[in-house]
This record gives structure tokens, sequence and C-alpha cells, in this order.
């Protein structure tokens, strides 16, 4: 197969840089090494910012998302037995939409297939050759066969575990890593929703969330040990420390219900520099991975192939190269605000072992000033929707 850009990954990402490039016709050919059915199904990520909305409505693919999506106005700060809104569309005239990460894989998925553009499930023994060539290749095996996609480009949208980011030599990469003395064990429930919008908890026995997927399915989560071992949670327990750590001082019941999974999921910062070499360009996960206390994962994903994107087109319609030689730099200013703000709201919210009580009351100040002060919850806020 012969293609203008080779994209490595069906995931948001993948997906929506395609759907970018064939809106200004520019080719891609998308191959994925999980089952369509997988990746529609795998519950993930859940929050977007006003501008992934933007994206996403701008590119034809939001109608399901704004019929059946959450709109947000804001979220709850939970501390000292007191609930504290943030009030996002007061403070920044924007809102967040909880709509889950594998309905909008579903939708770029529908769309692409019936546009009749390449996208190939199932993809193994994938190897990337002559990235610092003019001429790059992606080589799989797929249906049994052996086959190769030529190309200009290659963008790596395959993930932290993808082939694309070791697909660079090791002495070219810095690396920045950071990881947490914690963990979140994460559950997804059958289960009315608690409150209208997202509940960040800082409790005395350590960090709690209560998000949401749709009207009837929950996901919470509980600060833990990275070691934690899951059967060590059983549903009872698991009600009973959320509803231990969400607790107001007037009353408040967490709505219980069939928990159908569990996991304990690390806490660590990690990006590379630089996010490019040769002809492939990194997007998301492949290049960088966040806490996810600020919500900002796919977001960030759909920002870096927003850059990406828009440098193509320079390159393809205008012969203008000066973008793509950019999109490290470009993307890195993003990223790293990113990694700012989500680094900032893990270590305001999550209780250190070694913490003593002057650290915990720092903390505790903390939050107090931001549900105080309208110049600290504006700051929040705009970062959170992702204004800047």
């Amino acid at each position: 197969m012969k293609t203008q850009v080779g994209i490595v990954g069906a995931g948001p990402a993948g997906l929506t840089l395609s759907r970018l490039l064939d809106r200004n016709g520019i080719s891609s050919v998308v191959i994925e090494n999980k089952t369509r059915t997988h990746i529609e199904s795998r519950v993930r990520a859940g929050v977007l910012e006003h501008c992934t909305m933007d994206l996403l409505n701008n590119i034809g693919i939001g109608e399901r998302m704004m019929q059946q999506g959450m709109l947000h106005h804001g979220v709850e700060l939970r501390f000292d037995g007191n609930g504290h809104r943030i009030d996002f569309t007061k403070l920044t005239d924007q809102q967040i939409m909880v709509y889950g990460q594998q309905e909008i894989v579903k939708d770029l998925v529908s769309a692409h297939l019936s546009e009749n553009r390449p996208l190939l499930f199932e993809a193994s023994k994938v190897k990337l050759k002559d990235i610092e060539s003019e001429s790059p290749s992606i080589h799989f095996t797929c249906n049994g066969e052996s086959q190769v996609i030529e190309c200009d480009i290659i963008a790596g949208c395959d993930g932290y575990h993808g082939i694309s980011r070791p697909s660079i030599p090791k002495d070219i990469l810095k690396i920045h890593e950071h990881s947490y003395p914690f963990a979140w064990l994460g559950i997804l429930a059958e289960a009315e929703p608690s409150s209208k919008e997202l509940i960040y908890a800082s409790h005395d026995r350590g960090f709690a969330l209560h998000s949401m997927r749709s009207s009837q399915l929950v996901r919470n989560y509980i600060q833990c040990l990275p070691e934690e071992n899951i059967n060590n949670w059983s549903d009872d327990r698991i009600w009973s420390e959320l509803q231990l750590r969400m607790e107001l001082s007037d009353g408040f019941s967490m709505n219980v219900g069939k928990i159908i999974e569990k996991s304990v999921s690390p806490m660590r910062g990690f990006l590379v520099d630089p996010m490019q070499y040769g002809n492939l360009y990194l997007a998301g996960d492949s290049a960088h991975i966040v806490p996810p206390t600020g919500a900002k994962g796919l977001n960030l994903a759909l920002k870096d192939v927003r850059v990406l994107s828009d440098a193509l087109i320079e390159q393809y319609v205008n012969g203008n190269n000066s973008g793509l030689t950019a999109y490290t730099s470009n993307c890195l200013n993003h990223v790293w605000r990113a990694q700012y703000f989500s680094a900032w709201m893990t270590m305001l919210l999550h209780r250190y072992e070694d913490h003593d009580s002057y650290q915990r009351q720092l903390q505790l100040a903390q939050l107090r000033y931001i549900t105080e002060s309208t110049f600290a919850a504006t700051s929040l806020a705009e970062n959170y929707v992702g204004k800047y």
C-alpha cells in the first residue's frame, strides 16, 4: 500500500488525525493491533475539555456526544467535611463534557469505515523501517499475510506500550519521568452518580474521586499503595471506603451498585523530547503520560494531533515544512503545561505517607485559598477546561 501518512494506532489520536488529514485531501492508512471490539469497549478517559468538544464537533463526529454526553459546568472540591464548587462557566465561560473515550472511538471508527478509508485491525509484528529517510515504511502482518505501507510520514499514535517510540534510537530521546508513591484503585460500577458533577475529595485517609460515564455508570477511584492487592478489596470494603472519604459534615450518601471492573493503576508523569525523529512523529501516550488527576491524557493527545495535522497540511498544501520541523517545540508548550497542572492537582489532593501534620495543614490551606479566592479558583478552572 502507498499513502502519504501511515498512522500506527486506532485510538482517538490516530483516528482524529486521519480524519483531519482526509478533510484536507491528504491520504492516510491506519493500522491497529487490537480488534475493533476491544478498542470500542475499553473504558478509559471520559472528561473532555471545551476545546476537545469543539474539535470533535468541527470534524463532524460530535453529534452523539452532544446528545448523550454529560455537560458539566464545574467540579466539587471536598475537604474538612465540606464541599466547595468551582464554577467553570462563571469563571471561564467554558464547560467540560463527560463522554467516554470508547464512545469517541466508536464514533470515529464508524465515520472512518462509512467513508471507506483504510483501517486495518489486528495488525501484528509491526515494524517501522527507514524512518530517518524520505521513504519510511510500516511492515506488519494482517490476516496471516505480510504487508507493507509505503508513506512519506509515519504518525506514532500507538500508546506507551506501542512500537513507535522504541523505534527511535535510545540516544536520541531524553526521558523525563516521575513515579508517585501511590496508585489509584479504580472501579466501574452500575450505579446512578451520587453527584451531578465530579467530586475531588482530599481526606486524611487519602484521596478519592467520584466520576461518571453515564446516568447509570460511575467511575470511582481510591488512593492506595502501588503494590495494593486488588483481591484484598471486596465490594463492601470499596463502597465503605468511598463513603468515608467522601463524607460531609451535614451528611452524604454514595449511590452503590454492582461493580463490574476493578483495577490498580500506578501514578506517574512521563514524556520524551524530542517527539520526532526523521519522518516519524509521536502523538499522545506514545510520547507522554500524565497522572490522571487533572483529566488531561485524552485532551493532550488531541492537542498533539491538531499540531501535527496543521503541520502536515502546511507541508502538503503549501510546501512549507516549518511546522513539521518545529513539531516537538510546538507540542511541548502544551505538554509541559498539562504535566504541571496534573502534578499540581496530584500533590494538592493526595496524602503522602511521609507527610507530617504540618505538611497536611499546608495542603488544606491551599485548598481553602482556592475555594475562597476568585483568582485562585479561576486559575484552576482555566487549566481544567483547557483555556490556555
